[in-house]
């Protein structure tokens, strides 16, 4: 894996929407009520990076959200550390209980760095999980890890490309809005990981907002027109 020597910053960052762009691109969506359930890719915890906002990605599409549609309301109850039993216990009543009508839902990569990780069991407890979400009547939204395994989390990969394969399979099951960034090119710059080498810094989060924007105002504009009766 090689970097990209080129040094961007938010203003000049080719691979960002504009405050713009990102805005009338989620003008038509239909969610006022957007809820992130999960772990720390979820919460989006990072290193600072120079030239980049210090925001979260969820924090970044809830603020292009309100740009287009004041009126929402947003509740991010991911934490740190978190597995996937622990965002059921602690986290999905408190989600269920806003009624959202847009839910992101990232965990199982705690899991998978147990010594006992069994991607099964991963897989079910995910989808039952995305299955009480679902069950309320909320649009999922997850996301795929990218491919930026090096050093000592090496060893990790082959884990990692089978849970991004199940999922791209949940996320079908559940007709989930889904964003792919395992092949992402951003990956690749040095300015993707924070000094943990897990973790994206605040410019990878800006590119993951940029993608999740993408994805959702794709979603929205694929959905059937309503005709009046």
């Amino acid at each position: 894996m090689t970097d990209q020597p080129t040094v961007h910053t938010e203003a000049d960052d080719p691979l960002l929407l504009s405050a713009d762009a990102a805005r009338d691109l989620l003008a038509p969506v239909p969610w006022r009520r957007f809820a992130v359930i999960g772990d720390s890719t979820a919460a989006g915890v990072g290193d600072p990076w120079p030239g980049y906002e210090t925001l979260p990605w969820p924090d970044r599409v809830v603020r292009t959200l309100r740009t287009a549609h004041p009126e929402v309301e947003y509740l991010r109850t991911a934490v740190l550390g978190a597995t996937i039993a622990r965002v059921r216990d602690t986290q999905l009543a408190r989600v269920l209980e806003f009624q959202p009508d847009l839910v992101h839902v990232s965990c199982g990569g705690n899991d998978l760095f147990l010594p006992d990780a069994d991607l099964a069991t991963v897989e079910r407890e995910l989808d039952e999980l995305c299955a009480a979400l679902t069950a309320s009547g909320a649009q999922l939204s997850m996301f795929t890890l990218s491919d930026a395994f090096t050093g000592r989390l090496r060893s990790l990969r082959p884990r990692f490309v089978a849970f991004a394969e199940l999922t791209r399979r949940l996320a079908h099951r559940h007709h989930a809005v889904l964003t792919d960034l395992w092949e992402h090119p951003a990956r690749l710059r040095r300015d993707w990981l924070s000094a943990d080498r897990i973790h994206l810094t605040m410019a990878g989060q800006a590119v993951v907002a940029t993608e999740v924007t993408k994805s959702l105002a794709r979603h929205a504009h694929s959905r059937p027109a309503q005709t009046s009766h």
